[in-house]
């Protein structure tokens, strides 16, 4: 049983919230995205030193909105806080990605299960390429419906996605490959098909010229019934950006290339 003095202090923590969310981000968005269990959570990881200010949106979508933040931690300065939305997040499509995980199964199927289910399935498979030798937004610690991950940028403005970014044909090559190499890692050292990869889920870090595989929440693990299909379909969506900027692409040898063996990596 709560008492009413515990209860009137999660009050004041969730109206202080409100407040400092309604001063840092665009009014129109809060009532979707910051219920009074999402600012409990906030809260939480604000006391464990995760979020020590909560900034704008920088990206906002119909499953999730993400925003900028500076960390309590010493060793992370800042980084993206992604919300999932409970209440206009089209959970039905992402039921299709967790039924067939066995890492997911037995979850219940309502609207806030999936969800919350979906948010500690990009922390994992996050996790997972990131050991894999794929570069990806560092994942820290997710809460509910919340997923805290490196940011990837600087001062708050985050590096463009790969279709925004003008390349030289060198450069184009580059990252062709880099991302040709990062499809490999996923499939073969974690496990992983990402299942919505394109110019819109690959960020470029403009300082290095790397691409920076992001959204892997839907990413399935390669002995998903669909993985094949969710694979071909990526594959399908690299080739034909990198196609219309003359690099030479083959699918099947693509996939050749990304479901090769560690024998034929040594």
């Amino acid at each position: 049983m709560v008492s009413d003095k515990k209860l009137h202090r999660m009050d004041e923590i969730i109206d202080e919230f409100r407040m400092r969310v309604k001063d840092s981000d665009r009014r129109n968005v809060f009532a979707d995205v910051f219920d009074d269990a999402t600012l409990m959570a906030l809260y939480e990881l604000s006391r464990k030193g995760y979020i020590d200010a909560l900034g704008g949106s920088f990206s906002t979508g119909k499953e999730a909105n993400l925003f900028h933040a500076i960390s309590k931690k010493d060793d992370i300065s800042e980084i993206a806080v992604k919300i999932y939305l409970i209440s206009t997040a089209n959970f039905n499509a992402m039921k299709d990605y967790i039924l067939g995980d066995p890492r997911f199964s037995g979850i219940k199927q309502s609207r806030k299960d999936i969800i919350l289910a979906w948010t500690k399935k990009e922390f994992k498979n996050l996790k997972r390429a990131e050991e894999a030798g794929v570069r990806v937004p560092k994942p820290y610690i997710t809460k509910r419906n919340i997923l805290l991950m490196e940011f990837i940028g600087s001062d708050g403005i985050p590096m463009p996605q790969l279709k925004d970014v003008k390349l030289t044909p060198t450069e184009a090559l580059h990252i062709y490959n880099m991302v040709l190499e990062y499809m490999h890692l996923l499939y073969s050292h974690a496990k992983l098909v990402h299942a919505d990869l394109s110019e819109y889920n690959i960020l470029v870090d403009v300082n290095t010229m790397e691409p920076v595989i992001i959204d892997m929440g839907q990413s399935v693990m390669t002995d998903h019934f669909h993985a094949d299909k969710y694979l071909r379909r990526d594959v399908t969506n690299i080739a034909r950006f990198f196609g219309k900027l003359n690099i030479p692409v083959n699918e099947e040898e693509m996939i050749s290339m990304i479901k090769r063996n560690e024998e034929e990596d040594k």
